[in-house]
């Protein structure tokens, strides 16, 4: 599959694109995706009374979008720290003094029936070149139960910090799995 092709592309093969979200539309199909994949794999754990605000969030930085044939199909956020992240605190205090802030990664999620293209992987190489590019540094926390997402977050290189449990509510105590991306590698520059 080849990336910021033409949509009227002739050879038959799938047209994927990344960009940024964009407007109440895409928050729309957003919204849309999600709720297929909360059905299919039950995320997120604790379903959003607002699932469009809770896309937004009120620590964002950005938000992307992948496309198939022009069609919404995955989503990724970059926002600033908040409470209940775990990872960022874990990062810095790893990395010590001097290393700078921490950018987290969120609300990442595929379409069911578009899966299998690797567009999980490139919302994730999105994401990451955003933070860095802000002179961030990724970092995440998951869910024990989304074993794919940790599976695809091994694949890519990052490093579990720890796992930490929290409450999330009464009756919905949680495992979350903390990560960070990998060291930037200084030859891509």
């Amino acid at each position: 599959m080849r990336r910021d092709r033409a949509a009227d592309a002739a050879d038959g093969h799938p047209v994927l694109r990344l960009r940024e979200r964009s407007g109440q539309r895409d928050l729309d199909a957003c919204v849309g995706v999600l709720t297929g994949v909360h059905k299919a794999d039950g995320y997120p754990v604790d379903w959003p009374d607002r699932p469009a605000e809770w896309l937004e969030g009120d620590r964002a930085l950005g938000a992307w979008v992948a496309e198939l044939d022009g069609r919404v199909v995955g989503h990724v956020g970059l926002a600033r720290p908040g409470a209940g992240d775990e990872a960022p605190a874990l990062w810095s205090e790893r990395a010590g003094p001097g290393a700078g802030a921490a950018g987290v990664v969120s609300r990442l999620f595929v379409a069911p029936d578009a899966r299998g293209h690797g567009i999980g992987a490139l919302l994730m190489g999105r994401v990451v070149r955003e933070a860095r590019a802000r002179g961030l540094h990724p970092v995440l926390d998951v869910v024990s139960s989304d074993t794919a997402a940790a599976a695809l977050y091994a694949r890519l290189g990052w490093q579990l910090l720890a796992i930490v449990e929290q409450q999330w509510r009464p009756g919905l105590r949680v495992a979350l799995h903390c990560y960070a991306a990998p060291p930037e590698d200084p030859r891509q520059h």
